[in-house]
């Protein structure tokens, strides 16, 4: 983790050629600044936090605008989604995962209960 993270910009149009998963990893980590005796559960919390503002935007459309998105709304839930992106990308990274690799091993398991028809239910090992 970096004491003085530079700020990185990565995309400033939707234009603009997108990054990879592992490339914006890169880019996150090399921004972290969090307590390293507990970073684990601190990233943990942090990123239920984040996803927590996600909710937070959403409910807010629906109690006050009748669920009603107008961009200003969709562009500060697509903010909140950064934040959230952001700290999950430092967790795999102290879990010792490329970014890309959390991905496709979520994919792997989507596409294996879409094959064994379990794809609704509970459990993390349906």
């Amino acid at each position: 983790m970096a004491n003085n993270p530079t700020p990185v910009i990565i995309c400033e149009s939707s234009e603009q050629r997108g990054i990879t998963l592992n490339e914006y990893q890169q880019a996150a980590v090399a921004t972290a600044i969090f307590p390293t005796d507990s970073h684990i559960s601190y990233l943990a919390l942090a990123l239920c936090g984040e996803a927590g503002e996600v909710a937070d935007k959403v409910k807010k459309v629906l109690r006050d605008k009748n669920g009603q998105f107008y961009q200003p709304d969709i562009r500060a839930i697509a903010d909140e989604l950064g934040d959230v992106l952001w700290y999950a990308a430092n967790l795999a990274h102290i879990l010792g995962y490329k970014f890309s690799n959390i991905a496709q091993l979520n994919i792997n398991k989507i596409n294996s209960r879409i094959e064994r028809n379990v794809l609704h239910g509970e459990g993390d090992n349906r």
